[in-house]
């Protein structure tokens, strides 16, 4: 079988505020919050109290059901803050960042004289489990048992999304100790996928199974990826790594420190000059979008992550753990008077009814938040096929997930989606309907009801 993906289904969505490839040093962030909600099912259980001193990689917290999985702090300094909400459950662990960093100093580690329980064990003990996910589920991966197949994605499809060529440069010996540590862990391939017209760093690492992709998104989505290669079937396991996050892993595993470093692209049409920025995982997201362009009075929604999959946060807030992109554009309140009735050319839509984008397919677009209609019951309106590459029915999925139907989520494909895999299908959604929220959920029950 041909090691290239080229689909024909998807959307690409063409928003101004592109980054330039340029990268400069954010502002240093003042304070980190790391916030347990980035880590979906983990219930978090303090290992350090408010006032302890702590440095970069020095573990904070664990899963309460996991006591394995650690989780680190990203930076040296102090525990400021426990930020509670109801029945005292942990929302952030806020960290006062020290001028002059110290790491927790984990020694350097040859890969290649270990075996994969040796490296397990480091990597869970260091805090770089926590960038390991599995299908099914879409959660932190579970130590056991040994995936099928590992995935990493070195091209990434969604709009304004990092460029992850451009972000990976230079960091060829990172990416190669990380890959040949998860390889250790599996006795099936390291699958890397890379756009097919790309200049990656990833293409030339050894001991994986290279893939060239093309198409419109969600082709740079892993789920994607996962379907047109080795899908996943009841008692099978994969695991899924972002391609910025071998970095870490490998910085880690060569030093043997945990360094925090993100590229982070600032993009959007909210923002005067898009670029690239160095800064660290938590960090005030203050610290690169008002010194750069951006209004602080304006009304823009700021979004850690891409505008499809992305977590809208306020002004003072933090990057998320995951994130590689920050993502500005103007706030969609306002609305027009029979705008449903005339037509338009300044959206872009799936369609041809009213809506015109399909006469210029190389326009770019500046669109805002608005979802330019309310939540209504499903229309059957065949849209949702269009722009949904996997082998599964989108419709179906998603209602068998709504009335928690276990025997046909199964039976449809649950165990390999994500809810990024439906976020074209929200997008183009004449329903309004919140399918990667409805995907969340159905995932949740089956995780209690199956495990």
């Amino acid at each position: 079988m041909s090691n290239d993906i080229n689909i024909k289904k998807g959307l690409d969505i063409k928003l101004k505020g592109e980054a330039e490839k340029t990268t400069e040093k954010a502002v240093l962030s003042n304070f980190y919050t790391l916030k347990p909600e980035d880590f979906h099912g983990v219930i978090p259980k303090l290992i350090l109290k408010e006032g302890a001193k702590v440095k970069a990689g020095e573990p904070v917290f664990y899963d309460k059901s996991n006591e394995a999985v650690k989780f680190v702090s990203p930076v040296s300094g102090e525990i400021v803050e426990i930020q509670r909400a109801e029945k005292r459950h942990i929302v952030g662990i806020k960290i006062q960042a020290d001028k002059e960093q110290s790491y927790q100093d984990y020694g350097k580690f040859n890969v290649d004289a270990v075996d994969a329980q040796t490296v397990k064990a480091h990597l869970l003990a260091t805090g770089c489990w926590a960038f390991i996910k599995q299908r099914p589920y879409d959660i932190i991966a579970k130590p056991e048992p040994a995936p099928k197949a590992i995935f990493i994605s070195g091209y990434n499809s969604a709009p304004l999304a990092a460029d992850l060529d451009y972000v990976l440069q230079g960091k060829e010996a990172e990416l190669q100790a990380a890959v040949t540590a998860l390889a250790k862990m599996t006795e099936g391939k390291v699958h890397v996928s890379v756009g097919s017209k790309s200049n990656s760093p990833l293409a030339g690492l050894s001991g994986i199974t290279l893939h060239k992709v093309s198409g419109p998104h969600p082709v740079g989505n892993v789920g994607t990826q996962i379907n047109k290669i080795n899908p996943v079937n009841k008692g099978e396991v994969v695991w899924t790594v972002a391609a910025q996050d071998l970095v870490i892993i490998g910085e880690l595993l060569l030093t043997g420190r945990f360094n925090a470093e993100r590229i982070v692209a600032l993009v959007g049409s909210s923002v005067k000059k898009p670029r690239y920025f160095v800064t660290k995982i938590a960090s005030e997201v203050s610290t690169m979008v008002y010194d750069h362009g951006v209004e602080q009075n304006g009304n823009d929604r700021i979004i850690s992550g891409n505008v499809l999959t992305g977590k809208h946060i306020k002004p003072d807030g933090y990057l998320d753990f995951y994130s590689n992109t920050i993502t500005i554009i103007p706030e969609g309140d306002d609305y027009e008077f029979f705008g449903w009735n005339k037509p338009v050319f300044d959206k872009i839509s799936s369609t041809r009814a009213l809506t015109f984008s399909w006469l210029t397919p190389n326009k770019v677009y500046d669109l805002d938040t608005n979802t330019n209609g309310e939540h209504r019951n499903f229309v059957l309106t065949g849209n949702y096929e269009e722009v949904f590459p996997l082998d599964i029915y989108p419709m179906q999925i998603l209602k068998s997930c709504m009335y928690e139907d276990l025997d046909e989520m199964e039976a449809l494909g649950m165990y390999e989606v994500a809810p990024e895999d439906f976020a074209l299908t929200e997008f183009v959604c004449v329903s309004k309907q919140p399918h990667q929220q409805i995907i969340r959920k159905g995932l949740d029950v089956m995780i209690k009801e199956i495990g």
